[in-house]
């Protein structure tokens, strides 16, 4: 183990102080731990101003977004919890639009998760993303 006046100028080194007595660079330590505190709950307010404008999945209530792509749509499906038939109903519904289902990515172990993107060159124009989230939200409420 080090000196006390090698731990001293470590202590300096650490907190950037250029105070040369231990009184001083004790003084510049507690500023420096001061600032980083204010430092640190400055981000927790970020982070919990982040975390409260993210949407949340309540009470078993499906995340549906949908974004109008130039010759489709991306769908995102997120339920906290898997029935039985969701994918092949959400496939469904996706057919009775008239959509084709070009790529896909689905999970179905503890919650479901789906990221489709869907589209039909000569449909895609006349369907609103509105339309394809009402149908997708339907297609799940049958399910349950």
């Amino acid at each position: 183990m080090g000196s006390r006046d090698q731990q001293l100028r470590q202590l300096r080194d650490v907190t950037s102080s250029s105070a040369m007595n231990k009184a001083s660079i004790i003084v510049d330590a507690s500023k420096y731990i001061k600032v980083l505190k204010q430092k640190v709950e400055g981000l927790n307010s970020e982070l919990g101003a982040v975390e409260s404008s993210t949407p949340q999945i309540e009470d078993d209530q499906p995340m549906v977004t949908v974004k109008t792509l130039e010759k489709g749509f991306l769908i995102n499906v997120l339920i906290e919890k898997n029935s039985p038939g969701m994918l092949t109903s959400i496939l469904e519904a996706f057919e009775d639009l008239g959509l084709d289902v070009l790529d896909a990515r689905v999970s179905c172990e503890d919650t479901f998760k789906l990221e489709a993107f869907g589209g039909d060159s000569h449909k895609v124009d006349s369907i609103d993303a509105q339309v394809v989230k009402q149908a997708v939200l339907q297609a799940i409420k049958n399910t349950d």
